[in-house]
């Protein structure tokens, strides 16, 4: 199994190792960073990712799927062997080995194929791009680096679909700093993610919106969600004084989750 750490997770790409310009090998974009899907059991759903090579020397890159764990402390852990409900087998894949040319975008297809008669779930696995050369990376140490991509593929069948609500409001250490968290559980059986904002006054009479953490909520478990001041045109993060009075609703699909709540130490 290999770990790593995502910021918004799942949500985009993530990378095993950040390479910059002047690094050799492992040089790509994926678009999109993540896939949403709605196959019907019995047929085949056939999607297309986008690989842009952008090194300066020819691209070979290995494709295969994974599976994958989301951990509590917001980390990914990526796995070959199949997990117990895996749906890896409904899947199928264009290549396992591609080379692109410099500058070039490769359209690389994939399909779903879940059972005729599979009950209502959510199927997840990883896309994953990897680059078969060590790549270099140059400067002042020069040093190796592998690199790879991880697209996350959600895929509701049946109807499937997330049921959230918020369980818990609390203040806890983010990073060492006071943040305010909401826990929220999902009862559902898709991911679902919580979205909008809300108004926020802390101790000094600052007021700001505030927005939760992009996090997807996998079905049978409780994520802490933190509330952030929402920044916009490059302007510092404002440092919030608790406590914190909160109001509002935020959102999940069409649903509402009142927010009216002190976050006091």
């Amino acid at each position: 199994m290999r770990r790593l750490l995502t910021s918004s997770l799942l949500g985009l790409a993530t990378t095993l190792s950040a390479l910059p310009a002047a690094a050799q090998g492992f040089a790509a974009y994926i678009s999109p960073p993540r896939f949403e899907l709605q196959p019907v059991p019995g047929e085949t759903l056939r999607q297309v990712v986008e690989i842009q090579h952008v090194g300066r020397e020819q691209g070979n890159y290995r494709v295969y799927t994974n599976d994958w764990v989301f951990n509590a402390d917001n980390s990914v852990t990526f796995s070959d062997a199949l997990a117990p409900d895996s749906c890896r087998p409904w899947v199928a894949i264009e290549r396992r080995e591609l080379t692109i040319e410099p500058g070039a975008r490769y359209r690389y297809r994939f399909e779903i194929t879940p059972p005729a008669g599979t009950a209502p779930r959510e199927c997840r696995f990883a896309l994953m791009v990897e680059g078969l050369e060590t790549a270099k990376v140059e400067g002042q140490l020069n040093f190796p680096v592998g690199g790879r991509i991880g697209v996350i593929v959600y895929a509701a069948i049946g109807g499937a679909a997330p049921q959230l609500e918020i369980v818990t409001t609390r203040m806890a250490a983010v990073n060492g700093q006071p943040t305010a968290l909401i826990d929220v559980r999902n009862t559902g059986n898709a991911h679902g993610r919580v979205e909008g904002f809300v108004n926020g006054t802390d101790a000094s009479g600052q007021r700001f919106e505030l927005a939760p953490a992009d996090l997807p909520i996998l079905p049978g478990e409780t994520r802490a969600l933190s509330l952030a001041p929402v920044v916009q045109d490059g302007r510092p993060v404002p440092t919030i004084r608790f406590p914190l009075q909160v109001e509002g609703a935020l959102e999940w699909g069409t649903n509402r989750l009142p927010l009216n709540t002190r976050f006091a130490p």
